[in-house]
């Protein structure tokens, strides 16, 4: 099969291209035919580290159609178009392949109004944003602030907020982005280049704070949060941003009392949050109620290219075109 791969850790330059021989499903597992190979932050972060396989084909998310299955799965499946999730996380089968091989519950059923290029922006970015909404409880009536409102998992959060009933606020650093945020439900944008995002939101409150934050840049916004979080709110952080700044120091001192911080890493969620994820996500995409953010496309040799488009920022889910349904 044509693949991507690695033998040892470093930048996009350590990414190789070529052929590999076709894996085969074990039991419990399915084989997938990969169409799209959905390329996240944390796929070049790991790149980076230690080794944890002597080859690894990149890539956690994406989507395909099954083709083959293992003992104790349903042929059933066979034929069937999925989503992926958690492809490479203790895995050396990522989705920059023809063929990756997964167990079956990562293999989550794609319904047919939603295309494969859809499918492959999910996994990562959608079942982060679904923990850092509802990890605290559902946030009906509450009101929501999403940092980056044009990145991948904070689109994703803006979107589940407002379908959980929140009202919800998102910075942003352009009108472009402003723009993306509006469309995904955003009330009000707050431009943090030009603008007091503390003055700002607290005008929006009536001085009350916001219940919840989304954040991805927990150091370079932590003087915001700490005066903007409402007593008993709670900040999910998912990203640290470049490690420009230093992250606040414990203990972590708020404006009001109450305060919980969560650290969200989507690969070491509770399985049965995993599985809610998952159920709420597939009901979305079914009744047609959650859009995703598509960044550009790249062939399968262009893989070096696309890395460095997710490095460098590449607005929307950066793809991989692997094959043909």
């Amino acid at each position: 099969m044509r693949a991507v791969w690695y033998d040892e850790s470093g930048d996009a330059n350590v990414l190789q291209i070529g052929e590999m021989e076709d894996p085969d499903p074990g039991p419990g597992e399915v084989r997938v035919r990969v169409v799209i190979s959905g390329i996240n932050p944390s796929d070049w972060k790991m790149r980076a580290r230690a080794m944890r396989f002597p080859k690894i084909i990149p890539n956690q998310d994406g989507s395909g159609v099954i083709d083959s299955v293992g003992e104790g799965v349903p042929a059933s499946r066979v034929g069937e178009r999925v989503w992926l999730y958690e492809s490479n996380f203790d895995s050396a089968y990522g989705t920059a392949a023809k063929y990756t091989v997964q167990p079956a519950k990562h293999a989550v059923p794609l319904p047919d109004s939603a295309s494969f290029s859809d499918g492959a922006c999910l996994g990562v970015p959608a079942m982060t944003a679904h923990r850092s909404i509802f990890a605290d409880g559902p946030v009906t009536g509450k009101t929501v602030l999403v940092t980056g409102g044009a990145g991948a998992v904070a689109n994703y959060a803006i979107q589940m907020a407002k379908l959980g009933g929140a009202r919800v606020f998102s910075t942003i650093s352009s009108e472009e982005k402003a723009r993306i945020a509006r469309d995904a439900g955003a009330e009000a944008t707050i431009n943090y280049r030009t603008e007091d995002v503390t003055a700002r939101i607290n005008e929006l409150t009536d001085d009350l704070g916001v219940d919840r934050i989304v954040e991805v840049e927990f150091p370079a916004n932590f003087d915001v949060s700490r005066k903007v979080i409402a007593d008993n709110g709670s900040i999910a952080v998912y990203g640290f941003g470049d490690g420009a700044t230093e992250p606040p120091g414990v203990p972590f001192r708020f404006r009001r009392s109450n305060i919980n911080v969560r650290f969200v890493m989507v690969y070491t969620m509770p399985e049965e949050t995993k599985k809610a994820a998952v159920d709420d996500i597939t009901q979305w995409i079914t009744n047609g109620q959650l859009t995703h953010l598509h960044g550009p496309h790249f062939s399968l040799d262009q893989a070096v290219e696309a890395s460095r488009a997710v490095e460098s920022h590449a607005i929307g889910t950066v793809m991989l075109d692997v094959g043909t349904a």
